[in-house]
């Protein structure tokens, strides 16, 4: 894609970094097909390479912006479908968050729009305040024809059934592996004996895949994360009780207790560079004290920011370096789980086997992340027999507070999705991020956390 930004305009690093993604472009049209909001509207407007075209006038020639610009790149789901398809590597992702800091600079939002942004920064990154904001919902249900639609909208996304707070994250704590009592050995139960067997020469080779086999990874902190907390404090306890059970120790920094990817998909800036650093900070701490090998967390749209840090604190002096090694460091459950091995903990299935179940990838797993077969490796390797729907590529409609502040596009996306895994005929729904699980959940198809299932198939309490 061609671009005619002036000099003083290339003066600014964002514009010079929107330039360098814009002219990846070749319009090929590839990301369209991709696209849940193309797929759902079917308005040029509403795929990604509309929207390029569209933020390329935003930063060229601000005063000539049309009045439904924002109402179109707002309608983005940040899905990242589009960077997967993509031929020409276009980084989308950091193009639609320069552009929608731009706009917001030039449009303000009408003051509804902006107050209910404020609320979901203040509330949902704590996750005692989101909380109690489940509970104070609930009490205000019998008011909702009274509210704004926006507020009325955003009270029907709010689950009705509101469990315990995890107590996981509220303060610094570690958690060491679980000792594991060894099967009795059954040398000396009864009489027998060895015939000698053919010595077997050790190599280099052989020497070599030992020491590969063995894992050195014994100390990781994990991401409590803010919305799961109050949503499902099952996830993070089977996620801890797995990795006590491989011998490794986990250690949970109360500072760190959120991303700031909310905040920061919002335009809340402030508030999400706040936790970001504190997150930071918390973590620089634990690798000087106690070491660490990893950082894991359970839920993959939290994942898919802190693997990003390094490039949303590459210009700061002060913390660019850490931010970086943080998300190298960064590992999805599944990954770490994937790397560990999980055969050594798996229990024998119970007569008749394990479920069948349908795999939902998540957009900021199998997109942002790209990791895609790892999590059903993991829960073939369990026992379960695992399907896939149709369409896996798209997106459920979540995405962050998306189906809060866009109701009648996620509602669409998350009919088609329950479609799609209904079909499949499985008895339950594995899936890796939260968001995702909240937004498909229902009673008659349950969907829980990928490492619930293995929690489940190595001892733990069922899932369902």
């Amino acid at each position: 894609m061609q671009t005619h930004f002036t000099a003083d305009q290339l003066a600014d690093p964002k514009i010079r970094e929107a330039d360098d993604i814009l002219r990846k472009c070749v319009h090929c049209g590839f990301c369209t097909a991709t696209c849940p909001t193309f797929v759902i509207t079917g308005d040029e407007r509403d795929s990604p390479r509309g929207r390029i075209w569209m933020m390329r006038e935003l930063l060229e020639s601000p005063d000539s912006i049309s009045a439904d610009t924002g109402h179109h790149i707002d309608r983005c789901l940040g899905c990242l479908s589009c960077m997967t398809t993509c031929p020409s590597g276009v980084d989308y992702a950091h193009l639609v968050e320069i552009g929608r800091e731009k706009l917001d600079e030039l449009v303000p939002r009408p003051l509804g729009d902006r107050l209910l942004r404020r609320l979901l920064a203040a509330t949902i990154p704590h996750a005692a305040r989101f909380h109690a904001l489940l509970w104070l919902a609930r009490v205000g249900r019998p008011f909702v024809p009274f509210m704004p639609a926006q507020m009325r909208a955003a009270l029907a996304k709010l689950p009705t059934r509101i469990p315990p707070l995890d107590p996981v994250g509220a303060h610094t704590h570690s958690c060491p592996p679980t000792p594991r009592i060894p099967p009795l050995d059954p040398v000396g139960a009864n009489t027998h004996s060895y015939p000698p067997t053919q010595q077997i020469n050790s190599d280099s080779n052989n020497k070599s895949k030992l020491q590969a086999s063995h894992n050195k990874i014994r100390r990781v902190a994990l991401l409590a994360g803010c919305a799961q907390r109050a949503l499902d404090p099952e996830i993070n306890a089977s996620t801890i009780r797995v990795l006590n059970r491989l011998g490794i120790e986990v250690v949970v920094r109360s500072e760190a207790h959120c991303c700031g990817a909310l905040a920061h998909h919002i335009g809340e800036t402030e508030a999400a560079d706040k936790s970001v650093r504190q997150a930071l900070r918390a973590w620089q701490d634990e690798i000087k004290n106690g070491g660490l090998d990893a950082i894991v967390v359970n839920a993959s749209g939290c994942g898919t920011m802190v693997k990003d840090y390094g490039h949303l604190l590459k210009d700061d002096r002060e913390l660019g370096h850490l931010a970086t090694q943080i998300s190298a460091m960064t590992m999805d459950i599944s990954q770490l789980l994937a790397e560990i091995g999980i055969n050594s903990i798996i229990e024998p299935a119970p007569d008749g086997g394990r479920p069948e179940l349908a795999y939902h990838s998540a957009c900021s797993l199998q997109h942002g992340q790209k990791i895609h077969d790892l999590p059903q490796q993991l829960l073939r390797s369990a026992g379960f027999t695992v399907t896939q729907p149709v369409n896996p590529h798209l997106c459920c409609g979540s995405a962050g507070v998306y189906n809060i502040l866009q109701p009648h596009m996620a509602d669409g996306l998350r009919t088609r999705k329950l479609d799609s895994l209904r079909k499949t005929g499985a008895i339950a729904v594995a899936a890796g991020n939260i968001g995702c699980i909240s937004q498909l959940d229902e009673d008659a198809l349950p969907v829980r956390h990928t490492v619930q299932f293995i929690d489940w198939a190595s001892g733990g309490p069922s899932p369902l």
